[in-house]
């Protein structure tokens, strides 16, 4: 279904002669982006029939529209994949190689990269982000030191340096330093003092605090913030369509449920706070409804990597709850857990709704897809690895075409190429926080490398590298080559920023076994 005024417009354009594609890309839809922080795939009752909560309101949004079972963020930590989901480009090919940034890094996005908040602000849109940047700001210093910054001066690198026209929300993730709200590119109210290391569950770094922030008043501001944009686009006569990317701080630590949710589902807190969340999401979806805005907006409703071990996952069990819904890994690891995110989108009379696809989809495609959505392509030189998932969305195909396979990335900077049913892991460990660890006894004694069949293993227990050398090098060779172009899409070879070298795989014959 379309709005009244969309039908209007969809007959004014026939009577005046377009062509159905002109029509169609006049018919632009509103975008929303909402992207949780360390949600695992296993945390909704949609995807996961053995959680140990429910979380109805992302259930109503699959009733409403299509779940993607095999969809990947592009790291399993936050900074690198929340790059490459603005970007469509790993970001391994730029000079973050492995980890995180933190609340004073410098910006990490550079100038003139082509991004989806600045391709459809240059196609339109209305650009907002809400939330959790974590993509490094151009702090002004007062000494040499990271942390002395003139908090009263403008900051550059942000939101609004790339195309983003309003931007309400904090630096980096919600246990980092500065603890300040961020609107534009100021500080409206400065921190005026430090604070301690908070303790798990409600975990956080010491610091520097404003006196209007309260970590546990984060994420319900956040919400309150997309609110009113979504409010005031509803009553704007602009006829700009929208982009609202909703970045959200939690469920990532500090773990702190507000009042209202304490206890909500009888588990722990990290439980009470997915529920929080849920309800939250809840709010957006009904502000739609109520607005009529809901038949012309495509939502898409995603997490940057799986589950930390800060929910405590020992603690989950006894509730034989897993936040990996049966796969392998966590947070910061190549195995399964550590990027199989939850994705689920909306887009109603256009996607079949309460239908799934188990197409491999990674965040990279989300900028190629959205462009495809309005029937306006992208250059070669944009979305260097994305590609348009839109025919698996509208259920005409069933597997994405134009990349020779998805890239995993771990914390510490370890490789793994998806190419179908095949997974190679190019690292004898996690690459992260689960076992075996990089660096623990008896990594010695493992093969180099690990292969796994999805199909048949999907929790990654079985490596089959001795079983099939043709597989482990065929893939070996893909990844190398996805490499040194610069792209793993069609299209001319494109530089890759050396200027830092990989940690763990360089430009040897480590890539081909």
């Amino acid at each position: 279904m379309v709005s009244a005024a969309s039908r209007v417009l969809l007959l004014v354009l026939l009577f005046a002669g377009l062509a159905p594609r002109a029509v169609a890309a006049a018919l632009r839809p509103n975008v929303l982006l909402i992207l949780a922080d360390d949600l695992g795939v296993g945390d909704h009752s949609c995807l996961n029939t053995n959680s140990a909560w429910k979380t109805p309101n992302l259930d109503r949004l699959a009733r409403g529209g299509r779940v993607f079972t095999d969809a990947h963020s592009a790291s399993s930590v936050c900074t690198p994949s929340r790059l490459a989901l603005l970007t469509g480009r790993y970001a391994w090919r730029g000079r973050l190689k492995s980890g995180v940034l933190d609340g004073y890094d410098p910006a990490l996005l550079e100038p003139r990269r082509p991004n989806l908040a600045r391709f459809l602000q240059g196609h339109g849109y209305a650009t907002a982000m809400v939330g959790k940047w974590h993509l490094g700001l151009d702090w002004v210093r007062k000494g040499e030191g990271r942390e002395d910054v003139d908090f009263t001066r403008p900051f550059g690198g942000g939101p609004l340096a790339h195309g983003f026209e309003m931007f309400h929300g904090i630096a980096a993730s919600l246990d980092m330093p500065p603890y300040a709200y961020l609107e534009g590119d100021r500080v409206p109210v400065p921190p005026d003092r430090r604070i301690e290391a908070g303790k798990a569950p409600a975990m956080w770094r010491a610091g520097v605090v404003a006196p209007d922030f309260v970590h546990a008043e984060v994420q319900a501001r956040l919400f309150d913030r997309a609110l009113g944009f979504l409010e005031a686009r509803s009553r704007s006569s602009d006829g700009r369509p929208f982009f609202l990317h909703l970045a959200l701080a939690s469920p990532h630590t500090p773990i702190v449920p507000t009042a209202g949710y304490e206890g909500r589902t009888g588990t722990t807190a990290y439980g009470d706070f997915v529920a929080e969340l849920d309800a939250s999401v809840g709010r957006l979806l009904d502000l739609l409804d109520r607005t009529g805005q809901a038949a012309d907006t495509l939502v898409f409703f995603t997490a940057d990597n799986g589950c930390s071990p800060a929910a405590d996952l020992a603690a989950l069990a006894r509730y034989r709850h897993d936040p990996s819904a049966g796969f392998r890994g966590h947070k910061a690891d190549l195995f399964e857990g550590g990027h199989r995110v939850p994705l689920i989108v909306r887009w109603p009379g256009h996607i079949p709704p309460g239908t799934r696809c188990a197409a491999t989809v990674g965040q990279v495609d989300i900028l190629p897809t959205v462009a495809e959505a309005f029937h306006r392509g992208i250059s070669r030189q944009v979305g260097l690895d994305g590609v348009s998932f839109l025919p698996q969305l509208l259920g005409t195909n069933t597997t994405p075409t134009g990349r020779d396979g998805l890239v995993h990335h771990s914390i510490n900077g370890s490789f793994a190429l998806r190419d179908g049913r095949w997974k190679l892991l190019l690292a004898p460990d996690s690459g992260g926080w689960s076992a075996p660890r990089p660096g623990d006894a008896g990594i010695a004694g493992l093969p180099r490398f690990q292969l796994y069949d999805l199909e048949t293993d999907p929790a990654e227990r079985t490596n089959r590298v001795g079983e099939h050398p043709e597989i482990v090098r065929r893939l070996g060779l893909s990844l190398r080559r996805i490499v040194e172009r610069g792209r793993s899409t069609a299209g001319p070879d494109v530089t890759n920023d050396l200027s830092r070298p990989w940690p763990q795989v360089g430009w040897t014959n480590e890539f081909v076994p």
